[in-house]
């Protein structure tokens, strides 16, 4: 093992397996450098209100130098920091403050693609066909007469041809932007560069790694390829040219290697969008250990479908010997208050419900926005009291709802460019945070930010819910105290509660959750309210639940 910068924070190897974990997205935290871009100081400024906040660790999405073609997710270089928001000093500050508060670091790695920028492919882009540099990516031969066609009608994930013509007669696949140059994981270079990676980040105290398209990694490419409709018949259930085959597995096993030669063991984390039966395999402990499941963050706020996911996924869990995963809100979804807040499609999921609000120009006359807060509060009581890990997204304790006022010429994201009129894009979730609620920029810099902020972000600053008592933010804190207190074996049990409409599960230590996913209030059974009451997510006095509301009890 090398010798590491950082002491580990503790020697226990199963911290991650209920931890709560707050994703940070660095360019929209907290800018401390005036250039409108959130910063590696801004983390580490705000440490105490993470250690405050109750988290047990904090995720970074990508902080590499980047070009930002698609929100740092195109690496110019996997061993550095982008100079635009810190440097290599700056990160071993922040990972000690972290540490010194007990909070673990996870951060992003980007394995399917780097940047065009990175000096692989500028050193493919100048090598001849067939040359090593240029086997380190995807590079095929184009149709036509000089190639002057691409290699096949494929179509990006953030839309247009997922092939690049490089001048030569040949096209680089890039399954996202065309700033994102596919590797290729059957050259042995790209596999012990990353290894050399992992660890570069495991000396300098990084706790856990979320591996970013972790189902996108191993592909075939063998001819003749297939049509992008004959691509979109094929199973993505282990023999997909390009979505989770079977082989990625034996690529984690290699990382699992690595991270096993830590003490403790870095952990790891999938970001693996397949079939519900496929994910435990990326859980194993052979390989990453845990993988997202995104289950929740796609229903809608329904008592049926909340019990059926919460129950196949502990399923799951136990097949792959892993924890579940919990997530409500990230850096690629509407957020969850305003998800819950639009009119129920049952044709469609949440998410899609979200992505055609913002696409219509965010209307107000459909989106409840209490009722949307409601249930957002209601779901993370929910979501806090299961067994397993929860991932929680920056803003979402402030009970942030999704930006849609912001104009084209002030959009960052590829999928709204390659996507006109079918995609919004995502930068509505990437809002920079409102700290203050007085300010040009709410506390978030001194300069103007890199995403315009609404003016009614004020209402949600921290500083002004901090002084409030029923504030979300600190409904967070004291929901992530109790769970610190009140943690306990990974198993649940189902309770009666005679309501459709309600939903009831007790821990194995007579933690109890109850929550009415209906709009009115309900009469539930006496024996689930006795005990010590511990939280509402709004004021509950005992009698009947109201809607849209989850509660706590600690019963003998």
């Amino acid at each position: 093992m090398n010798d590491s910068v950082q002491t580990p924070l503790n020697i226990d190897p199963d911290w991650w397996r209920q931890a709560v974990v707050y994703q940070i997205y660095p360019r929209s935290f907290s800018d401390q450098d005036g250039n409108g871009i959130g910063d590696l100081v801004g983390i580490t400024l705000k440490v105490p209100y993470l250690k405050e906040l109750g988290v047990d660790a904090a995720w970074l999405s990508p902080f590499y130098p980047s070009a930002l073609a698609d929100g740092g997710y195109d690496v110019d270089d996997y061993r550095d920091v982008d100079p635009k928001i810190g440097t290599l000093e700056d990160f071993d500050v922040m990972a000690k403050t972290l540490h010194d508060a007990g909070i673990k670091l996870i951060v992003d790695i980007v394995p399917n693609h780097s940047s065009d920028r990175h000096e692989w492919f500028i050193e493919a882009l100048n090598s001849p066909k067939g040359s090593a540099a240029r086997d380190r990516y995807i590079f095929r031969d184009g149709t036509g007469t000089n190639g002057e066609n691409p290699p096949t009608d494929w179509v990006s994930v953030f839309g247009g041809r997922a092939w690049e013509p490089v001048g030569d007669g040949q096209w680089y696949l890039h399954i996202f932007a065309p700033e994102q140059p596919d590797l290729n994981w059957e050259n042995s270079e790209v596999h012990e560069d990353f290894k050399k990676t992992l660890r570069f980040w495991s000396d300098r105290g990084v706790d856990g790694f979320r591996v970013d398209v972790a189902h996108g990694m191993a592909k075939d490419l063998t001819e003749p390829l297939p049509s992008e409709a004959q691509l979109q018949e094929i199973p993505k259930e282990g023999n997909h040219p390009i979505w989770d085959r079977d082989e990625v597995h034996n690529i984690f096993e290699e990382w699992r290697e690595v991270l096993n030669e830590y003490a403790p063991p870095r952990t790891a984390v999938a970001e693996a969008w397949v079939e519900t039966h496929r994910r435990p395999a990326y859980a194993r402990s052979t390989g990453l250990g845990q993988a997202f499941n995104f289950d929740l963050l796609s229903s809608r706020f329904n008592a049926q479908e909340f019990r059926d996911i919460v129950a196949l996924n502990l399923e799951l869990a136990k097949k792959s010997g892993s924890s579940s995963t919990w997530v409500l809100s990230n850096h690629d979804v509407v957020r969850h208050a305003t998800r819950y807040g639009l009119p129920i499609d049952a044709e469609k999921t949440n998410e899609q419900v979200g992505r055609e609000w913002l696409l219509a120009g965010g209307p107000e006359d459909q989106l409840d926005r209490e009722l949307g807060a409601r249930r957002a509060r209601a779901a993370t009581l929910f979501e806090l009291a299961l067994p397993g890990s929860a991932y929680l997204y920056q803003g979402e304790e402030l009970g942030l709802h999704e930006v849609a006022d912001i104009s084209d010429d002030q959009r960052q994201d590829p999928t709204f460019f390659r996507s006109p009129g079918i995609n919004i894009g995502r930068d509505g979730c990437r809002v920079p945070l409102p700290w203050e609620a007085l300010g040009d920029a709410f506390g978030f810099s001194d300069a103007k930010p890199h995403l315009p902020q609404p003016h009614w972000f004020a209402q949600y600053a921290a500083d002004i819910q901090d002084a409030d008592p029923t504030s979300t933010l600190n409904l967070y804190r004291a929901a992530l105290r109790l769970r610190t207190e009140l943690q306990t074996d990974e198993e649940l049990e189902w309770l009666e509660t005679g309501n459709d409409k309600v939903l009831a599960f007790r821990r194995p230590n007579g933690w109890v959750n109850i929550t009415n996913f209906a709009t009115f209030d309900v009469k539930i059974p006496e024996e689930l309210t006795e005990g010590e009451f511990l939280l509402a997510s709004v004021p509950f006095d005992g009698e009947k639940l109201p809607g849209s509301t989850s509660v706590w009890f600690k019963q003998d």
